[in-house]
């Protein structure tokens, strides 16, 4: 079924060439306990369900879950993902879908059993739905998915066909996960004014200028109003925060494509995964290549607005939980080697790091990542 919000437009460079962009879901429905109305709706996308998810997720949701697994009008079978979006995963759940003579994907969770179940969906050329249990990502918006080792370690994107048919957001069912979900989440959409500022600032492209200042208002949103929606959640401002995570964050890649998802930030949350494994998770690696990001402007450009930024970041993330340091991603005692393992997947040839407006050497970006609580060293100088 195809996408109705894809759009196809001409290349100011070549008539002859296109760019596609994969801007949102078919439909988005969200509200407190949705999920208890919309078996109508899915059945008319699928009756044959392939329902992905984790067994721990589901374990807490089926409450909220129940009207959609009894829903008559559904055959549906469920599948677990395993630990990570993996090639091993990917298989089972082709075999699974095929047996099952499934015409529908959908994907319960975080952002990697919907980045699993979206993939899934596009390898079967099937519809997909996601269904995100957490605020933890912008995954259940996107047309991409994440691909992992068996033990954490990220090894390559893909960019999907289109967004999910359907997105069906809870926020009944998004309040029972913990809240560092929805703090990592934060630290994830943060990213993306940091991040796409710094790729595509200067861009003269509309959509991407319109993603771009999307992106500043994101990051406004979350500053103001991430704290106290923290402090209360399942109220008015909670929901405000849950739809910048979830739902902003995913417009701003659908408006300005991959040139305004990922920099640095999200290359040091890849070599991140290569010795961290599970012991944080996507947002929180992601908040803190934020300051490793804003870091290599101080240091390789002198950037006095980066090295400010940075200084608020540091606060903001003292406010509400996010990591300033490796060691509050668990890696304390990181070694010398692992510390060079880590910058030097960052810094690989396709990495989105060489998105920079500057070139970065391995030394420079291992000096970042063990410096990004330092002083405001240029305002010092400069003083």
């Amino acid at each position: 079924m195809p996408n109705q919000n894809s759009t196809e437009t001409l290349s100011t460079q070549a008539a002859s060439s296109f760019f596609s962009l994969s801007i949102s879901p078919g439909k988005v429905i969200r509200g407190a306990g949705v999920l208890s109305t919309v078996g109508a709706q899915v059945a008319n996308l699928g009756t044959r369900p392939l329902i992905v998810a984790g067994n721990h997720t589901l374990n807490l949701s089926k409450e909220h879950l129940k009207p959609l697994f009894q829903s008559q009008q559904l055959h549906s079978i469920l599948v677990s993902y395993g630990a990570d979006c993996c090639e091993t995963s990917l298989k089972a759940l082709r075999k699974a879908a095929k047996e099952h003579k499934a015409d529908i994907i959908i994907g319960i969770g975080g952002g990697k059993a919907l980045d699993t179940a979206k993939l899934v969906a596009h390898q079967l050329i099937l519809p997909v739905i996601t269904i995100p249990t957490s605020a933890a990502t912008c995954a259940a918006w996107t047309a991409l998915s994440n691909v992992y080792s068996t033990t954490g370690a990220f090894l390559y994107d893909v960019a999907l066909s289109r967004c999910p048919e359907l997105l069906i957001l809870d926020y009944n069912l998004i309040q029972t996960a913990p809240q560092r979900t929805l703090v990592a989440g934060i630290g994830d959409a943060i990213a993306k004014w940091y991040e796409a500022s710094v790729s595509s600032g200067n861009s003269e492209q509309t959509l991407i200028i319109a993603a771009v200042q999307q992106a500043r208002v994101l990051r406004d949103i979350l500053l103001q109003k991430s704290a106290t929606a923290l402090q209360s959640p399942g109220t008015e401002i909670w929901q405000e925060v849950v739809d910048a995570t979830v739902l902003l964050a995913g417009v701003i890649g659908g408006l300005g494509g991959a040139q305004c998802r990922t920099v640095a930030a999200h290359a040091v949350h890849n070599g991140l995964t290569h010795i961290s494994g599970h012991n944080s998770i996507h947002g929180e690696k992601v908040a803190y290549g934020i300051l490793v990001q804003l870091r290599l402007e101080e240091m390789i450009q002198g950037n006095q607005l980066a090295a400010s930024a940075r200084q608020q970041l540091l606060k903001f993330y003292a406010e509400i939980g996010l990591p300033q340091k490796l060691a509050d991603l668990g890696l304390g005692n990181i070694t010398l080697g692992e510390l060079q393992t880590a910058a030097e997947i960052s810094l690989e040839p396709n990495s989105d790091i060489h998105r920079l407006p500057f070139k970065v050497a391995l030394e420079q970006l291992m000096a970042a990542m063990v410096s990004t609580t330092a002083p405001n060293q240029l305002k010092i100088k400069n003083g």
